[in-house]
């Protein structure tokens, strides 16, 4: 799957979050993915082999509070959809240290696996935006979960092992399913 320019609103304004996402799947299973940002930092990860990024080894964090975890999401185009995130961001932000938004999904994957923030959820992106940064997630050494939503959109989470169920018990409390 290739994301020749995820973070479209972010190129064309001239903002530097967006990147290049090509992943493989095999079997439905994302396997192999490298991600090339604006800034030409290379992250790249095969699944069972690791992960690289610039050529040194890709680790999430090892943080283990929510308290003191910086968390990436996103924020859809449609209005209704917003709001809804930007509940669960009204919930999610008094119980961790911080909130990124860079405009590019696979953007944040590799920031979660690489250790650049704690770990990133969002609901309603394609498969294309998921493919590649979740093989360099789980390369790296990192989980992600999908869950789907009763409105039909899917929420993503990538985050180091210890951190995936506190954050996924806190995406419910603000009223998403985790199961």
């Amino acid at each position: 799957m290739i994301d020749p320019l995820d973070g479209t609103a972010s190129y064309v304004r001239g903002h530097p979050g967006y990147c290049v996402s090509v992943g493989v799947e095999v079997d439905g299973e994302a396997v192999v993915g490298v991600v090339l940002d604006s800034r030409g930092v290379r992250t790249e990860g095969v699944r069972g082999a690791g992960a690289l990024r610039d050529g040194r080894p890709a680790r999430p964090s090892d943080r283990t509070e929510l308290a003191t975890a910086v968390l990436a999401t996103g924020f859809g185009y449609d209005p209704s959809a917003r709001v809804r995130q930007a509940h669960v961001a009204s919930i999610v932000l008094p119980r961790v240290a911080d909130i990124r938004r860079m405009g590019s999904a696979a953007w944040d994957l590799v920031a979660a696996a690489s250790g650049e923030v704690d770990a990133y959820y969002e609901v309603g992106l394609a498969p294309w935006d998921l493919c590649a940064g979740r093989a360099i997630v789980e390369a790296a050494g990192g989980e992600v979960r999908t869950v789907p939503q009763p409105d039909g959109g899917e929420l993503v989470v990538a985050s180091p092992r210890q951190l995936l169920e506190p954050l996924l018990a806190l995406l419910a409390e603000a009223g998403l399913a985790v199961s």
